[in-house]
């Protein structure tokens, strides 16, 4: 169902809410347009840019260049007085997606993993662990895979891995007993 503009900024608004973290613009578009159809693709973008401009949301830069969207005081205040443009039972299905996959779309934005080509015809995976909003890695590590598929095998495997290594390493080099 298509729904004015102003009810669509509201859909974003309620999103951004209900998952209680920054996101990045290609995880709103994600959630609200390629996962969901709440809002259509290229109204999302131009409704997101609108929300930055009034100042009810406001971008801050993270990783390489990334951007991060979050709610201001402002839009905070907003949302609670007209939140109820937003039909119920997609209040519902929001809330709902939210819950189910708040996980998963931190360790998205969060664990970094990438592969490219070595020059021996190894392949290198470069995994990175980001704490919200800042630019530089908290944890960074590199390594070698003889083929394509074990390099992106190892980028999967550390997306969801990514705290457990990241623990077990710390407390083997921290600890002193």
């Amino acid at each position: 169902m298509e729904y004015d503009a102003v009810t669509n900024k509201l859909i974003i608004m309620f999103v951004m809410e209900k998952m209680e973290m920054p996101l990045t613009e290609n995880s709103i578009i994600e959630i609200c347009s390629v996962k969901n159809n709440w809002v259509n693709y290229m109204d999302c973008l131009d409704l997101l840019y609108q929300l930055s401009e009034a100042k009810l949301v406001y971008k801050t830069e993270c990783k390489e260049g990334e951007m991060r969207y979050n709610l201001t005081f402002e839009g905070r205040e907003c949302l609670s007085y007209f939140y109820t443009r937003v039909p119920s039972d997609m209040q519902t299905e929001i809330t709902e997606f939210s819950k189910a996959n708040r996980l998963s779309i931190k360790q998205s934005q969060e664990y970094y993993a990438n592969y490219t080509d070595a020059d021996d015809g190894s392949y290198l995976v470069t995994m990175r662990i980001y704490e919200s909003l800042i630019t530089s890695p908290l944890f960074e590590i590199q390594i070698k895979a003889p083929t394509r598929q074990a390099a992106e095998e190892a980028c999967k495997k550390w997306r969801q891995s990514a705290p457990n290594i990241y623990e077990y390493i710390f407390e083997n080099l921290v600890n002193t007993d």
